[in-house]
């Protein structure tokens, strides 16, 4: 009760001071005007000031959170663009893929006119340091049998060595099993290539004529012998000859014309 009484008392004090000030403002001259307009802008202005700063400042921030807003969302479009984009890019790889396919088929056959040949995709490849064989999609409900050569668009590939109704399995040049009898281009010397453990891309040629000149960069075709590979397909070049003391004995390794790392498709002569 006693604080109750307290306040009023103290509210109506207050109240009884600014009619004072009210009242003393209402009567002072003219010319006394500039004292109490001095009076105001030395207490009452700076407060004022500060509190237009805060409302400015409260304002910014609006605007900042605003601007913060408008970022998110730009932000989002950006990355849903940029998702599309990249689904985009890995459209058009696939179709460059497919038209470089096509565009080596049609090399292909471009190419071996003189074969009647069957065009396939490598669609598996069982690759170990003994063995190096590819599968193709094409099988005998396509015409493909054993022993038929498979070619690319770089050179020999290798021979079939079993087949489905759907798919075939070859022997590439490059398997330790494989042995190809072939020519020197320029010298007409024979010679047989065999696959090594060296390397995906070797071949080594043994069984070379002591009077044959054989050397660095000389390249190496079929020689048609054999019953498997017909005359004239590319097989690779001479990478490096080795001498022995006995020249029956020397040998040569031979670099591959078929990148088998990044083949992808092939020909298979049926005739």
């Amino acid at each position: 009760m006693y604080n109750k009484n307290k306040k009023q008392i103290v509210g109506i004090a207050i109240s009884i001071i600014a009619l004072i000030i009210i009242v003393i403002i209402s009567n002072i001259k003219i010319d006394n005007l500039s004292y109490a307009q001095s009076f105001a802008n030395f207490f009452i202005m700076p407060i004022q000031n500060g509190l237009t700063y805060l409302k400015n400042w409260i304002s910014g921030n609006n605007e900042f959170f605003t601007d913060v807003s408008n970022l998110k969302e730009e932000n989002e479009k950006l990355k849903e663009e940029n998702s599309n984009l990249q689904k985009s890019l890995r459209e058009y790889e696939i179709i460059k893929s497919e038209n470089e396919t096509l565009k080596e088929y049609v090399n292909l056959k471009d190419k071996y006119t003189q074969y009647q040949t069957i065009p396939a995709y490598v669609i598996n490849k069982d690759i170990s340091n003994y063995s190096n064989v590819i599968v193709i999609n094409v099988g005998t409900k396509d015409g493909v049998d054993v022993n038929m050569p498979v070619i690319s668009d770089k050179g020999l590939v290798g021979h079939i060595i079993s087949a489905t109704s759907t798919n075939a399995k070859v022997q590439t040049i490059i398997d330790t099993a494989s042995s190809v009898s072939c020519t020197l281009t320029s010298s007409r010397d024979t010679l047989i290539a065999k696959g090594t453990l060296e390397g995906s891309s070797n071949l080594k040629a043994t069984y070379i004529a002591p009077e044959a000149t054989i050397m660095q960069g000389n390249t190496i075709e079929t020689s048609g012998l054999g019953g498997i590979y017909p005359k004239g397909i590319l097989v690779g070049t001479i990478n490096k000859v080795i001498t022995t003391k006995n020249i029956t004995d020397r040998y040569a390794l031979i670099d591959t014309a078929v990148n088998f790392n990044k083949l992808e498709t092939v020909l298979v002569i049926t005739k």
